[in-house]
């Protein structure tokens, strides 16, 4: 002990080097750098030796000594997760459950359930984040991603994954862009999907105030909806309801029980499309074309249920009017098939809103099944995972345009993973036409959406915090606002699934 008062006497005793007075008065000392540079090296060395003695070798003491003046909100090596909870927004336009985790410094966390899918998906996982670290975001991910999977079943992983990203960047006083590894661009470009309307002059006006709103790539729908009942346009569709791709209903117009042609996948159902019909797809998207111009991007999607042959023949009746791509024409997980549509026409091809982890993109990029790709990052693995997605493809070099649906929750989540990934082109924005959407958040600026592009917060976490008020007018019917949720709190299974 005497020796630790001797070090530490002696370290009061040599200037501070912060101060604007010279170090020494003494006339022998002034022209000897080498005094001046010991003395240095003995501070440093009696000021490291003096906190190793004072913290007597503790690490995680000494560095909380050294960095008591960095500025953070937390705690973070603390920080611990007590509680978490759903509110599930409707109306967005679709319904959308909220995550809420809290934690035993105050510091709340939110995430989102992709748009569709049971909160369930996430309260089931509640139990295996209680009393864990949400900084130590991949390991808790690692965790909880075996119970995740293809389409809506991801959901709870990721609106968790989202919720811990915010969480984490709270903690440390920084946007999840930075946790990143930085971001690529100020600002990430935004696509829109546009109504079709009941007629065309219907969808030209449609498209004409997405022109307005100032978006500089956009998205149209057009399949063979368009063409049932009639004459001459489709073959097999009659006993298949084709005018609804997400229907629950196995009856078709006619009557005829052959299936529910939703959930048929595309190469089953044995639908065709006549060269009447394909001319009469021809013509409309010519005159969308002709409105919209070729300056802006346009892709398209959602073309209805028939197989490789139809949509080879519909692509390249397609390649005029230089389409950004044509999306899921046939389910992601037909490898072979996506490669056979890709080398056969020109328009380039897309497709992956509905795959869980990196695994299955990785086996799209490799076999070059696709031109681009697209995670729903609800869907993917959540923001970590899709930036992982990204930067495999991008190596390869393949874009990644994203897919969303969903609260600001969810597409600030995006917005982060999109700032920091080089090859993404453009993020999907489904809800511009919902007037109270940008307030259901606070703490960002407004508007959110300007003019096509998004600004990238600099913001703590996702950037965004949930303006009670608006989203208590928005809870789904039945449903409460963050309802304490007790019932997920035990743990009941043994998780491992090696022996």
């Amino acid at each position: 002990m005497k020796n630790l008062q001797h070090l530490l006497q002696l370290s009061k005793n040599q200037p501070d080097p912060s101060s604007t007075q010279p170090a020494s008065t003494n006339p022998s000392n002034a022209d000897q750098p080498g005094v001046d540079r010991r003395n240095f090296l003995r501070n440093s060395a009696l000021g490291g030796l003096s906190l190793g003695m004072l913290f007597d070798g503790q690490t995680e003491k000494e560095m909380e000594f050294i960095t008591q003046k960095v500025k953070r909100v937390s705690k973070p090596s603390e920080l611990k997760i007590t509680d978490m909870r759903i509110a599930v927004v409707s109306g967005a336009p679709m319904v959308c459950p909220l995550i809420r985790i809290d934690t035993n410094q105050g510091i709340v966390g939110y995430g989102e359930v992709r748009d569709g899918a049971s909160p369930k998906y996430a309260m089931m996982l509640k139990n295996r984040l209680i009393g864990k670290n949400p900084c130590n975001v991949e390991q808790i991910f690692k965790i909880i991603k075996k119970f995740g999977s293809h389409g809506r079943a991801a959901g709870g992983v990721c609106g968790i994954e989202m919720a811990l990203w915010d969480l984490a960047g709270k903690a440390y006083g920084v946007p999840v862009y930075q946790m990143l590894g930085g971001r690529y661009r100020d600002y990430v470009r935004i696509y829109a999907d546009t109504p079709e309307g009941n007629s065309y002059e219907e969808f030209a006006q449609h498209m004409k105030v997405r022109k307005d709103q100032g978006f500089t790539f956009l998205k149209m729908d057009f399949g063979i909806e368009m063409l049932a009942d009639q004459p001459g346009m489709l073959v097999g569709a009659n006993v298949w309801d084709v005018k609804n791709q997400w229907s629950g209903n196995v009856m078709s117009p006619g009557g005829k029980l052959v299936g529910n042609y939703g959930l048929t996948k595309h190469p089953f159902t044995r639908v065709q499309v006549t060269k009447k019909g394909i001319d009469k797809l021809v013509d409309h998207v010519g005159r969308v074309r002709e409105l919209v111009g070729y300056e802006i991007p346009l892709a398209a999607d959602h073309f209805g249920h028939f197989d490789v042959n139809t949509a080879i023949q519909i692509g390249k009746a397609m390649e005029p009017f230089r389409l950004a791509w044509l999306e899921d024409m046939v389910p992601w997980f037909y490898t072979d098939q996506w490669k056979q549509i890709t080398n056969a026409i020109d328009t380039p091809t897309l497709t992956g809103e509905d795959i869980f982890l990196k695994e299955e993109f990785i086996k799209l990029v490799d076999n070059q099944a696709v031109d681009l790709i697209q995670p729903d990052l609800a869907s993917s693995g959540g923001i970590l995972e899709t930036k992982k997605i990204g930067d495999y493809a991008e190596e390869r070099g393949v874009p990644m345009a994203m897919h969303f649906a969903g609260t600001p929750i969810s597409f600030m989540a995006n917005v982060h993973c999109a700032a920091a990934t080089e090859n993404f082109v453009a993020l999907e924005h489904h809800s511009v036409d919902i007037p109270w959407w940008e307030n259901l958040v606070t703490g960002i600026e407004k508007p959110i959406f300007n003019k096509g592009f998004v600004k990238i917060p600099e913001t703590p976490g996702l950037g965004v915090e949930l303006n009670e008020a608006v989203v208590k007018e928005h809870i789904k019917k039945g449903e409460l606002y963050f309802a304490p949720t007790e019932d997920w709190t035990k743990i009941d299974s043994w998780d491992r699934d090696w022996s």
